[in-house]
């Protein structure tokens, strides 16, 4: 299979030419998922005058499976407190784990509030307010969507005049959910399910995103 991007910023370059087709009012901000988000957002604020910033995301992974994914915690910032989404089926096999999920839910709301000072989000975009804005939501890719429908939900407490959603690549049974949670939605590429292996393989260049490079894109077209 031949890459599709040459790299984070093309494939941002190619969702901003596809969003410029629609009718998004100002002001508009482009809320990326760090770390591999940040580059394609910032393609997008780049090419649609936009501000840019971030939606947090953590896992909650399962005790001993911490690649297992039992839900998620979003922050976006703006005032609103983080939404957690919570995978029911996998929590009822889990079985019983409150002490577990109080406890990892505490350490990721920690984790999130370090990441946000780390990367200089102390102060919500637009002097704190994305209900009058059109807020563009970004990542390098969707997986299995759950990060995605978390990060979502959370910007859409926020009040946003308009929601849209915009990825690169997703494997189409993840999509066909995750379209439905937006105003507008944007895949450049919906691989059937069972084909998908990783968003890596959709870019030529998949270089992991490095804390430095998000502090500076994030300070080039934060808004003031």
């Amino acid at each position: 299979m031949s890459a599709n991007f040459r790299d984070r910023t093309d494939a941002g370059r190619q969702l901003a030419a596809e969003l410029a087709t629609l009718d998004l009012p100002p002001p508009r901000i482009v809320l990326a998922l760090p770390r591999g988000g940040v580059p394609v957002g910032h393609a997008i604020a780049q090419a649609l005058d936009a501000a840019l910033d971030i939606v947090l995301v953590r896992k909650i992974g399962a005790p001993g499976q911490p690649e297992l994914a039992l839900g998620a915690i979003a922050d976006c910032g703006a005032g609103v407190p983080p939404y957690i989404e919570w995978n029911t089926t996998l929590l009822h096999l889990a079985g019983p784990l409150q002490a577990y999920l109080d406890r990892t839910v505490a350490d990721e709301l920690d984790e999130l509030e370090r990441r946000r000072i780390r990367y200089g989000a102390t102060q919500p975009p637009q002097a704190g307010s994305l209900a009058d804005a059109t807020v563009i939501v970004t990542d390098d890719g969707v997986a299995t969507g759950a990060t995605m429908r978390a990060a979502l939900a959370a910007v859409r407490r926020a009040h946003p005049a308009r929601l849209v959603l915009a990825v690169p690549v997703a494997p189409d049974d993840a999509w066909l959910t995750l379209r439905g949670l937006a105003d507008e939605s944007i895949c450049l590429l919906t691989p059937p399910a069972d084909l998908f292996r990783a968003v890596g393989l959709y870019y030529r260049d998949f270089e992991q995103t490095g804390d430095a490079e998000v502090i500076a894109l994030l300070a080039d077209r934060r808004a003031p």
